[in-house]
């Protein structure tokens, strides 16, 4: 049977990309220049580039030479979790992670395992402040805290500023994953207290291979790079620039900037409508992180009884797209880290599926997911009267 029509939601996977950011793109790939080269096509080259800085520093409250551009968020969280940060009064002692990291995070990189510690999640999703503060007042010098702004299988929002208020009143410096809340919420440095932010392009509308380390002040740097060679990105990301990818993140940057002020709410109203469909199909289904700030595009639920890998199937043949709680590299649903860490019941983690909403999200979508859901409801319950 022909499918006519598909309803993607899996945004916070990937967003489809922007036609600014295609537009942009494009353009880039005309010019024939390398943006380290002084003649007038790399200064062309070069042009983009900053341009792009640009728009990437007004997206995060930095002046632009706070932008490193890298190839994506895993690569700016290898590059910025080190010891070696320059400008601190101290050498930090530890790294601590939340229990709700991207595995990017939790892996701690350059620090040595032994100087990794993971702070839990109350049960609610948010970092245990109590805890954090306990861990930051164990040690005689400064530590580095990665907390994301904002999760990326239930969109349950953390509590940045405060957890910075924390580990700055000790020494120390904070690292954000915005990954998630850029272009859908407020993600300046400034507001978030944050020393470090991770970026990427292709969750805003942008191309895949592009994302950035953001830099808060000129004061504290990253002290040693992952890549030498060239000296490109002020020495900290050696390589030709990937020009293209680079035009097509600030494009995107600007147009989820422009977006800001009314696409929250959009969103919002799209979401309720999925739980509408939910609830009615589904009475027993569970939303996970009610009662708490989350993205406004973001839906994290599980009906009891039913795994992820066989409603993800169901979905995807019914013509909708979305994901598990938690999907691994080679495409099987894995367990999720961040319902374990919120105490969520293993059998009914197992079920999490994600749906995530996005630029060109509309009324249809909703609809076509509600038409899905109940029938594979309906179905689902007559298989069960029939067993």
């Amino acid at each position: 049977m022909k499918q006519t029509r598909r309803s993607y939601l899996d945004f916070n996977a990937t967003a489809p990309l922007r036609a600014e950011a295609r537009e942009a793109c494009v353009a880039a790939f005309e010019l024939a220049g390398n943006p380290s080269s002084i003649h007038g096509e790399g200064r062309a080259a070069r042009a983009v580039v900053e341009q792009a800085r640009a728009a990437v520093g007004e997206l995060a409250g930095v002046s632009p030479r706070g932008i490193t551009f890298v190839a994506s968020g895993t690569e700016a969280a290898n590059l910025v979790l080190t010891p070696a940060i320059a400008g601190l009064r101290a050498p930090l002692k530890r790294l601590i992670v939340s229990a709700g990291e991207h595995s990017c995070v939790l892996k701690g990189h350059r620090f040595a395992p032994s100087m990794v510690e993971t702070a839990p999640l109350r049960d609610d999703g948010r970092i245990d402040l109590d805890a954090l503060a306990q861990a930051v007042a164990r040690d005689d010098g400064p530590v580095m805290l990665a907390l994301q702004g904002a999760n990326n299988e239930t969109g349950i929002i953390q509590p940045v500023a405060e957890a910075a208020a924390l580990v700055h009143a000790a020494g120390g410096i904070v690292v954000c994953d915005v990954v998630q809340l850029a272009g859908r919420a407020p993600c300046t440095a400034g507001a978030l207290g944050a020393d470090f932010l991770i970026l990427s392009a292709h969750k805003l509308g942008g191309p895949k291979g592009a994302g950035a380390l953001v830099a808060a002040s000129p004061e504290i740097g990253v002290a040693e790079p992952l890549l030498r060679g060239g000296g490109q990105e002020r020495g900290l990301r050696a390589g030709t620039e990937n020009v293209a990818a680079i035009a097509g993140f600030g494009a995107a940057a600007r147009a989820a900037m422009a977006e800001l002020a009314d696409e929250p709410a959009r969103l919002a109203k799209l979401r309720e409508g999925l739980a509408a469909h939910i609830a009615r199909a589904a009475p027993d289904a569970v939303i996970f992180g009610l009662g708490v700030a989350r993205l406004s595009n973001t839906l994290c639920f599980a009906i009891p009884g039913i795994g992820a890998e066989t409603l993800m199937i169901a979905l995807d043949l019914a013509g909708v797209a979305v994901s598990s709680g938690a999907a691994c590299s080679s495409g099987k649903v894995a367990r999720s880290h961040v319902l374990d860490a919120m105490r969520v019941d293993p059998a009914l983690g197992a079920g999490a599926i994600r749906l995530s909403l996005g630029w060109s999200s509309d009324e249809t979508d909703v609809a076509h997911f509600g038409e899905a859901i109940a029938g594979l409801a309906s179905r689902m319950r007559r298989g069960r009267r029939a067993a």
